[in-house]
């Protein structure tokens, strides 16, 4: 079983950066593919990027594209999400998820979210 804990969220103007991160524990997670979600007030949960086991391929939403950097170290078990130019429209609760398949539609595992805001 993999136990998934995000952090680094937190409060920031607008135009400023935040990383998280997502620090996996009980079984390593190399092998399988991560990525991050985010959820705002009274919306549905939504892809923001993805990234396979190697670090070789990732995806972007089109909304944090140029903005957002998805990267993982393996040796610490751990992924991160680097967010610059930080928008109001960035706030959400951000996830983190492991899939072997890339099935993002119902990864294998979840975190509990980490909450970011973003003042104007």
């Amino acid at each position: 079983q993999v136990q998934l804990v995000e952090s680094g969220g937190g409060l920031v103007q607008a135009g400023g950066s935040l990383r998280l991160s997502c620090a996996a524990s009980g079984r390593t997670v190399s092998s399988y593919a991560m990525a991050w979600f985010r959820q705002a007030p009274g919306k549905e949960r939504e892809f923001v990027a993805s990234i396979n086991w190697s670090g070789s391929f990732r995806y972007y939403a089109y909304s944090v594209k140029g903005r957002f950097t998805i990267s993982r170290d393996n040796a610490k078990n751990t992924a991160y999400l680097q967010m610059s130019s930080l928008r109001p429209e960035d706030t959400a609760v951000y996830y983190c998820a492991a899939d072997q398949q890339r099935e993002w539609n119902r990864p294998n595992y979840w975190g509990q979210g980490t909450q970011v805001t973003v003042s104007s």
